[in-house]
């Protein structure tokens, strides 16, 4: 039997890191493999959150956690690695151990995206730690292979820290097929019911926590050149939120912006939808683009992330660069579309290859490989053999 350990700072179902882990740890064991988890709570070993309770270190605490399931989590995680000497690990943030790492995203790609120059990106200490770590990951041999989650993510990483010494394999995040998949009429009805929408009006869903990187002002400001969309946004903190109604409010088009704040489940936004929309500056595999494409919308997107692999202009959406006129423009084209049926089916058509059972087959046929070259070289976990410069 293959066994996996996935180690990952939280495991959950929904969206994220802990969604992905979560879907593959489910697909592995339907797949037969016995599969252990190795996460941020298994690493304090019930000792409780290594940073006193105080408003300051509440303010730091994401960074301090991050910090420290990279140092001391990586020295626990291989404690705990190397008591399962036949397992494959698949790491997924962080920790410094794994003989396949998951690249989620790259802070510092996703800051120069938006415009940081490389003083507002160092002088930050913990950017600085996180570039110093990253580089020993990929440049050394910490790991035996990187997953990228896209083609311009392997270019991103690339771009980042030059040579990628370990195998670089693309392996698109997957969706839950079952659970995103277009309304029925009635679901529809009872989703827009709950906005109190009417079925005449169109509406471009924007969903997202970071407004500024994924490009809300962007769709906002788009809505002047889209005269028929009514834009739901769902996500977002207080300050933000407050942010993108004044926004709204000086493009002159607030009273179509309906600003949800966060929600745990976006299915039934989704289901209530025409149309979605994301203007990212950076992505690595935006999975809110599969689970609206799945829910048979048309997606307007820029070219960043897995949306270029995906997207096909006039089939299932369009790529757009970050304008508001262009934003808005290809939203109006959508919305004024007397039947939107066509879009919808080429929507969810294009997604179906990407369903989690077929992206953990992927997965699961690496760790395979890796198994059976450790055993063919007989090296321990930690006895790699030495591989040439790329």
């Amino acid at each position: 039997m293959t066994e996996i350990v996935q180690i990952v700072p939280f495991i959950g179902p929904g969206t994220g890191v802990a969604g992905v882990a979560w879907h593959l740890e489910k697909e592995f064991r339907a797949l037969g493999a016995r599969v252990e988890r190795f996460t941020f709570d298994d690493a304090l070993r019930g000792r409780g959150r290594p940073w006193p309770k105080n408003r300051i270190r509440a303010r730091i605490r994401g960074g301090w956690r991050m910090v420290w399931f990279s140092t001391v989590g990586t020295r626990r995680a291989r404690e705990f690695l190397a008591a399962r000497p036949d397992a494959v690990s698949i790491c997924h943030n962080n920790v410094m151990a794994g003989d396949v790492y998951v690249n989620h995203g790259l802070l510092l790609a996703s800051m120069r995206a938006r415009g940081r120059s490389p003083w507002g990106i160092y002088r930050n200490p913990v950017h600085v730690f996180v570039y110093l770590r990253d580089r020993i990951r990929y440049r050394g041999r910490t790991h035996r292979a990187v997953v990228a989650l896209s083609e311009a993510d392997a270019a991103d990483l690339r771009a980042t820290y030059g040579p990628v010494r370990p195998e670089l394999i693309v392996i698109p995040n997957g969706v839950d097929l079952d659970r995103f998949h277009p309304p029925t009429p009635e679901e529809r009805e009872a989703a827009r019911r709950l906005l109190h929408l009417g079925e005449e009006e169109r509406v471009a869903m924007f969903l997202g926590h970071e407004f500024k990187r994924k490009g809300l002002r962007h769709a906002i400001e788009g809505l002047r050149y889209a005269p028929s969309v009514l834009l739901l946004v769902v996500g977002g903190t207080d300050d933000i939120i407050a942010e993108a109604k004044a926004q709204a409010e000086a493009a002159g088009v607030a009273p179509r912006v309906l600003l949800l704040g966060p929600r745990a489940d976006p299915k039934k936004y989704l289901a209530a939808s025409d149309i979605f929309v994301l203007p990212s500056a950076y992505e690595a595999n935006a999975l809110v683009v599969l689970e609206a494409l799945a829910s048979g919308l048309p997606v307007v997107a820029t070219r960043v992330g897995f949306a270029p692999e995906i997207i096909v202009d006039g089939e299932n959406g369009f790529l757009v660069e970050r304008d508001a006129r262009e934003v808005g423009e290809r939203l109006e084209l959508l919305a004024t579309e007397e039947d939107l049926s066509a879009w919808r089916r080429r929507a969810r058509e294009s997604v179906e290859p990407y369903g989690w059972p077929v992206i953990a087959r992927r997965y699961l046929d690496l760790v395979e490989e890796l198994a059976a070259r450790r055993a063919s070289e007989g090296t321990g976990r930690h006895e790699r053999v030495a591989e040439p410069e790329r």
